[in-house]
């Protein structure tokens, strides 16, 4: 049986995260997964907090038919022990990881192989979006209150002619 091993967070699952599993359990029998847990996520420079915690990202991987097993990873120093522990033949790895020393001292113990990228979607990318999004909708909402509070006062409080009336803006609609 030949066993592939990954790492990663999986935090906002999406189709680039199924892709990438799903090629890995094409190398092989047995797919594990490595999920990097909260505390670890905590410990990396630049990581922003994972939406998720461990146990619902573990949970999701779990119910995906590509991935065979969900270990915890907690240090980047495990990885070494966990290709002994767990017999892996190869570890997979997305090609952002390429040359990484992180990996790259893996081939002493295992095959290493990255894989592409998918283009057009990563988490980093949806969170973007997101926030985007959620920028538009607030200004949006805004505006509509905005306009709602005027035509209140309007039904109140004439218009005078000597004071200047605009109508609310236009919805954006995408």
């Amino acid at each position: 049986m030949r066993r592939v091993l990954t790492y990663g967070t999986y935090d906002l699952l999406h189709w680039g995260h199924i892709r990438l599993l799903q090629r890995a359990k094409d190398l092989g029998d047995y797919l594990i997964v490595g999920l990097s847990t909260d505390e670890f996520n905590e410990l990396k420079p630049g990581k922003k907090p994972s939406y998720h915690s461990y146990e619902v990202r573990k949970m999701m991987l779990e119910s995906i038919r590509f991935v065979d097993m969900v270990v915890p990873e907690t240090t980047w120093t495990q990885k070494v022990d966990d290709v002994r522990d767990l017999d892996i033949d190869m570890v997979v790895m997305g090609s952002d990881w390429e040359g990484s020393p992180r990996f790259e001292h893996l081939r002493d113990h295992c095959e290493l192989l990255y894989l592409p990228r998918t283009e057009g979607t990563s988490t980093s990318q949806i969170r973007r979006d997101l926030l985007f999004e959620a920028i538009q909708y607030k200004a949006e909402a805004e505006a509509e209150e905005q306009g709602h509070q005027r035509q209140e006062t309007a039904r109140f409080a004439p218009i005078r002619e000597d004071q200047p009336h605009f109508p609310p803006p236009p919805s954006r609609r995408w």
